[in-house]
């Protein structure tokens, strides 16, 4: 590998948890050509690091079982930068993203496809690290990789890897009603620490010099939905997780379905003091700021503090709180009663002030 190659993957390789020898293979656009180093490296690298028996077939379809329910389809892609980030990976993250789309839909999480979207001179050893974290948050979560597919794109077309995938899940009752179904009185959960993801994206991407540096809540929602659907049923309302524009863009979305007013307080956000002094610092707003394991719920009038004690039972939710409630509609959609002052319109901000999070 050339020295002006090797410095190139060297961005990529940004908290890697391990190392890019200096005789490394890497992706070449023979790979993308459907010849022989194609199907190398789909045998010998994806459908190994992901063997199960549905992609051992190799047919260009999964054929899948039949299901009782109702289905739930979501797709997404993952762009990150960096691929590897305090707390996941861009594998990391393209599962629990999808499954978590699955999940606070009101969907059991059945079967996942992944497409690699690959620039010319990714580090073979990158891409098999990021595949043993698809494969480990798969087996975590109990979802099936079923259909796939690689391509292969020119030096510079590219960050590294690109990654698409599209999720399947069984829909159980009780489904949640929406956020269509809003009434005066209903509580507003924050299941976690808010803005985590997105900080930790930044002190690696910026190089803050931050030790320990902030880590993600890159995770799976699937258990804290899995104990409020059983405990708490239609009192649920509706469950959102609040990835790109943070808590601030769930609200917005929920007000704008529901007609109503989403009114939350300043002081009850859990916020951690390393989110918190980052973003004072850089005026940044933690509630503009992405996650990838907190999400946002709505439950009817009285039902907030059960909803509380049953997330708090779980590690992932620990730090579960009551932000707010929802009121008939006022001047503003979403309001904010900051810690020092008045009630105040919250705003969507206009960009996103970090992009490449997800």
């Amino acid at each position: 590998m050339h020295d002006k190659e090797q410095n190139a993957f060297s961005s990529w390789q940004m908290n890697c948890p391990v190392s890019i020898p200096t005789n490394a293979d890497y992706v070449t656009l023979a790979h993308g050509e459907g010849g022989r180093l194609s199907r190398k490296l789909i045998q010998e690298r994806i459908v190994h690091a992901l063997s199960n028996e549905t992609l051992l077939a190799m047919n260009d379809a999964a054929q899948l079982p039949r299901v009782t329910g109702a289905l739930a389809l979501t797709t997404d892609s993952f762009v990150v930068s960096p691929l590897f980030f305090p707390g996941g990976d861009i594998g990391t993250l393209a599962v629990y993203g999808t499954i978590n789309d699955l999940a606070v839909s009101g969907a059991r999480p059945l079967w996942l496809t992944l497409s690699l979207i690959m620039e010319e001179g990714l580090p073979l050893v990158i891409l098999d690290r990021v595949l043993q974290s698809i494969a480990e948050a798969a087996q975590q979560t109990g979802v099936k990789i079923v259909a796939g597919d690689t391509k292969v794109v020119p030096r510079g077309a590219a960050d590294g890897l690109f990654i698409n995938t599209a999720g399947v899940g069984e829909l159980i009752a009780p489904i949640p009603s929406g956020a269509a179904t809003l009434q005066e009185g209903d509580e507003l959960i924050v299941s976690g620490t808010i803005g985590r993801h997105g900080i930790a994206i930044l002190a690696v991407r910026e190089e803050l010099g931050l030790e320990p540096l902030p880590s993600s809540d890159c995770g799976s929602l699937l258990r804290p939905v899995e104990i409020l659907r059983e405990s708490m049923g239609h009192q649920v309302r509706c469950l959102r997780d609040a990835t790109r524009g943070g808590v601030a863009a769930v609200m917005q979305e929920w007000a704008e379905a529901s007609g109503m007013t989403l009114s939350i307080e300043e002081q009850s956000l859990p916020v951690s003091p390393v989110v918190r002094g980052i973003s004072e610092l850089l005026g940044l707003d933690p509630l503009h700021i992405a996650n990838e394991g907190t999400m946002m719920i709505a439950v009817k009038q009285g039902a907030g503090a059960d909803a509380v004690s049953f997330l708090k039972s779980l590690p992932e939710t620990a730090d579960a709180q009551v932000v707010g409630t929802v009121k008939h509609r006022g001047i503003a959609a979403v309001t904010i009663k900051r810690t020092l002052g008045a009630e105040q319109p919250l705003d969507d901000p206009l960009g996103s002030p970090l992009p490449r999070i997800c």
